[in-house]
């Protein structure tokens, strides 16, 4: 199978690409602009026989156009990211999400390539009727509030991917991604936990915005990347929504102080106003937990760490990466002295 990932620099993209090379007969193209995926992230697999990447921006037509072309089907993760981004640049948000699906959707249409959309959480909105699932209404926040940009413009990249297949019976599906961790993830856009983590190991104060009590569930990437090759090869996810993720809950405030004890850390935690910390009238999400029947039920999807254990994993990976810097760092300064003695 030949796969194209749009936003395959980023975090999951990154993990996703790996997912499918693992498979022998793969062929796996990414395409990326680079505005919040990093070239660090697929260093590795550039060199790799069956890899291909593209640096452009989605919005280029003739060159989507040839990549679609190419591939048999897509996994379409290009998305503005992170609470940060959404609030300083809504405007930025709501035409990343929209215009890049749209130019997808149409062009895979006229080639009857499988779509699978990748969604969030976030549509889920205010709503209190929990655990989340796919049938369930959803309740956006005021227009008045830039913090719902992306929950309303991800709902309509739902929207449309399903009308598609109802209309022009393009094969998509849509996963609803529950706040993914893993080796990898910045905090670069308000990403909790690597931000948490670097906080904790650096010794500085861990931030918990607002008075911590709201809560999420975080799904392992590990889990969520190959649970979404299995439902892009299953004719039976076709047309549907599916959560992904992990139904173990933690408030943030919980999540610190677990940080906190697995890094034997120093560090205070400090509470930030959501004022403070985003803007003023800023609106969350209290609680955040998926019903995972759906994809259960159609796949056997279950996580396979707990909590515990996909914070040690990425407390281990940011100790082993500060590590490689300081030892790059280290030589580079000795060259840099025998350079200065000769």
């Amino acid at each position: 199978m030949r796969y194209l990932i749009t936003g395959g620099a980023g975090f999951i993209g990154s993990h996703l690409a790996e997912e499918l090379l693992a498979h022998n007969d793969n062929k796996v193209t990414i395409i990326d602009d680079l505005s919040t995926g990093s070239i660090e992230n697929i260093q590795h697999l550039r060199t790799h026989p069956r890899f291909r990447y593209v640096i452009d921006t989605m919005l280029d037509r003739p060159a989507l156009a040839e990549l679609v072309d190419q591939v048999d089907a897509i996994f379409h993760l290009a998305a503005a990211v992170g609470v940060r981004l959404i609030v300083d640049s809504p405007v930025r948000t709501i035409e990343t999400n929209v215009r890049a699906t749209e130019l997808l959707l149409e062009l895979a249409a006229k080639k009857r390539k499988k779509v699978l959309l990748t969604s969030t959480s976030e549509v889920y909105g205010k709503s209190r009727n929990l655990p989340f699932r796919e049938e369930d209404d959803l309740l956006i926040g005021a227009p008045d509030k830039g913090r719902w940009s992306y929950a309303c413009s991800k709902g309509l990249d739902e929207f449309l991917a399903l009308a598609y297949w109802r209309e022009k019976m393009l094969p998509t599906i849509v996963v609803r991604l529950f706040n993914t961790i893993g080796p990898r993830q910045t905090g670069h856009y308000g990403m909790v936990v690597p931000t948490f983590v670097h906080q904790a190991l650096s010794c500085r104060p861990i931030t918990v915005f607002g008075d911590g009590s709201q809560s999420r569930c975080f799904g392992w990437v590990g889990d969520v990347v190959r649970a979404l090759v299995v439902l892009v090869r299953h004719p039976d996810a076709v047309g549907k929504i599916f959560n992904i993720g992990s139904d173990e809950e933690v408030t943030i405030l919980q999540l610190a102080e677990r940080i906190q004890a697995l890094t034997g850390s120093s560090s205070l935690i400090r509470r930030i106003p959501y004022e403070q910390a985003y803007e003023a009238g800023f609106e969350d999400m209290h609680r955040r937990i998926p019903c995972l029947d759906r994809i259960r039920k159609l796949i056997g999807y279950q996580p396979t760490k707990t909590l515990d254990q996909m914070l040690q994993a990425i407390i281990d990976n940011q100790k082993a990466q500060a590590t490689a810097t300081q030892s790059i760092d280290e030589i580079v300064s000795h060259h840099e002295v025998q350079r200065s003695i000769r």
